[in-house]
């Protein structure tokens, strides 16, 4: 299968990449800059030059692939506002690319997040929230799904708050951020609140599985670890870091304060049973412990 994949040179996309090409697949990557475009040629695969905004280049990308795994997601966290334009602007993405593929029963693998459930772990069969702050990304994806009767074979991918590699990415590196920053390695609440968590190289497999089998119209959970507590993430960084380590209001967490104090955990029962998909890589708190110290 020659493959589209947009993010192809971050955390998760390199290991999709590289997944992708392990089992005889080729790539073609979207890349944003010359340094994007070296990572993924060295990497074996073809550059196609572009950003997520560029939506003629996702409509050509797509054209010449034989499937698409949709990755690229804004980096500036910095507001809400911030957010909000990457949200709208993935949300562009997914509907051009959705519209490239009407009628050739072509897959796309698009990544979203696990939902929460009060009480409970989230399943495969929980709605992704509509509203929020990140609530125009399930809309998104929802949209995407119901593609389906049109002939597009679209799954899910839906990915914990930590996807980690090295002890880096996800909300646990933003958490190690803050700390470098700040000289505290912080949580907000009582830190009880438990957020599920995957290695970047059993994501990736996932992703091949789904964009290979998954029917369309599917949601799948990429969770390794069920739920960690937020304290005891912190407690990891601050030890790697040599910081102390306490709750803080959660004001000071920026955007994704209200995300970072809920309690979130997620299942994957589903999709091991149903696409064989079995973790084999290190949990994150143990992961966190390759973090660096400077």
């Amino acid at each position: 299968m020659h493959v589209f994949v947009t993010g192809g040179s971050g955390t998760i996309g390199s290991a999709v990449v590289a997944e992708l090409l392990d089992h005889g697949h080729s790539v073609l990557a979207l890349a944003r800059s010359d340094e994007s475009a070296r990572a993924l040629e060295t990497a074996g695969a073809q550059a196609l030059p572009g950003t997520v905004a560029d939506l003629d280049a996702l409509r050509a990308g797509a054209a010449q692939a034989d499937g698409v795994v949709h990755l690229a997601f804004g980096t500036d966290f910095s507001s809400a506002e911030a957010l909000a334009r990457s949200v709208a602007e993935d949300g562009a993405a997914l509907a051009a690319l959705g519209e490239e593929l009407a009628g050739t029963d072509r897959p796309i693998a698009a990544v979203s997040g696990t939902p929460w459930v009060p009480g409970r772990p989230a399943t495969e069969a929980d709605p992704l929230p509509t509203d929020g702050p990140v609530g125009g990304r399930g809309r998104s994806v929802d949209a995407l799904l119901a593609l389906a009767p049109r002939g597009v074979r679209a799954t899910a991918v839906r990915m914990p708050r930590t996807v980690h590699r090295d002890g880096l990415g996800g909300f646990a590196g933003l958490l190690t951020e803050q700390a470098r920053r700040t000289g505290v390695a912080s949580y907000p609440g009582d830190g009880t609140q438990r957020w599920p968590a995957v290695h970047a190289l059993d994501a990736a497999v996932l992703f091949r599985l789904a964009l290979e089998s998954a029917p369309a119209g599917t949601s799948w959970h990429a969770v390794a670890d069920e739920g960690d507590a937020v304290r005891d993430i912190a407690a990891v960084i601050g030890r790697r870091l040599g910081l102390p380590v306490e709750s803080r209001p959660e004001a000071e967490f920026g955007p994704f304060g209200p995300i970072f104090a809920m309690d979130q955990p997620a299942s994957a029962a589903h999709t091991r049973e149903a696409l064989g998909w079995t973790p084999t890589h290190p949990g994150l708190l143990e992961d966190l412990h390759a973090l660096p110290r400077s």
